[in-house]
C-alpha cells in the first residue's frame, strides 16, 4: 500500500515517465476544473486554465532538476505574471495554488498523492461552497437621497422591517452638494424580499439611485 504513494521518478526520466506525469497533472486540473464548474460565475477559460497550468508547472520543474540557475530564472519570470494580472477572488486563487502544488507532487513524481489531494481539496471547497453561511445575506446597500431629506433616521423603519442588521459606513456629497450618497451594511431577514425593500426605500429617496450587492460581490477579491 505504501508503495502507492513513493515517488515513479527513481531513475533517469523518459519519455514514458514524463507523459505518465502529464497525464496525471492534467487529471488532477480537470478534477479541481470540474469542481467548481459548479458555480455559473466562473469562467470557461480559467477552467481550461486550471486543467492546463499543472501541465506547465510539472513540466517546468522536471526541466529545473535541480539547476539552482534554471530555477532561479524560473522564478523570476513566474513574478513577471502577478503584475500583469488584475485582482482576483479568494476562491480562485486558492483553486490556483491547489492544481499548483498537484502539479508540484506530479514532477516529484507522487502521482498518487497528486491525484487524493486534488480530490480531497476539491471536495472541501465543493462542500464548503454548498454550507449557507450568515456573510450569504449580507449586503452592501448603496442609496442616493436629495439634500433635502433628512437621511439620519429617515430609513430606520424599512430597516427594521426587512432586515436584521444595518449601519452606515459612509456619507458623502455628490452633484456639487446637491445629493447624498449613502453606503450601508445590512444582513437581510428575507432575501426573497429584496424588491419590495428596494421599492419601499425609491418611495423614500424620490426615486433616486439605489444599488444592492452581494457581500461576495464586494469583498472576496484579494
Amino acid at each position: 500500500m505504501s508503495s502507492i504513494f513513493s515517488s515513479v521518478l527513481t531513475g533517469s526520466l523518459s519519455v514514458g515517465l514524463y507523459l505518465l506525469c502529464l497525464l496525471f497533472a492534467g487529471l488532477c486540473g480537470a478534477i479541481a476544473a470540474l469542481s467548481l464548474s459548479r458555480d455559473s460565475s466562473v469562467s470557461r477559460s480559467f477552467l481550461i486554465s486550471l486543467v492546463v497550468l499543472p501541465i506547465i508547472v510539472t513540466t517546468v520543474i522536471l526541466m529545473v532538476n535541480g539547476n539552482i540557475g534554471t530555477g532561479i530564472a524560473v522564478a523570476g519570470s513566474f513574478s513577471l505574471v502577478r503584475f500583469r494580472s488584475a485582482a482576483g477572488k479568494a476562491r480562485d486563487i486558492s483553486a490556483i495554488f491547489l492544481v499548483m502544488a498537484a502539479g508540484l507532487a506530479c514532477a516529484a513524481g507522487y502521482l498518487a498523492i497528486a491525484l487524493l489531494f486534488t480530490v480531497i481539496a476539491s471536495g472541501v471547497m465543493l462542500f464548503l461552497s454548498r454550507v449557507p453561511m450568515s456573510h450569504d445575506r449580507t449586503m452592501a446597500l448603496h442609496i442616493t437621497v436629495p439634500e433635502s431629506l433628512h437621511f439620519a433616521d429617515a430609513f430606520d423603519d424599512l430597516f427594521e422591517e426587512y432586515t436584521k442588521t444595518w449601519s452606515l459606513n459612509r456619507a458623502k456629497t455628490s452633484n456639487m452638494g446637491s445629493l447624498y450618497k449613502l453606503d450601508y451594511k445590512i444582513e437581510m431577514k428575507n432575501p426573497s424580499a429584496m424588491q419590495e425593500f428596494l421599492d419601499a426605500l425609491r418611495c423614500r429617496n424620490g426615486n433616486l439611485e439605489i444599488a444592492l450587492l452581494t457581500g461576495s460581490a464586494e469583498g472576496d477579491e484579494l
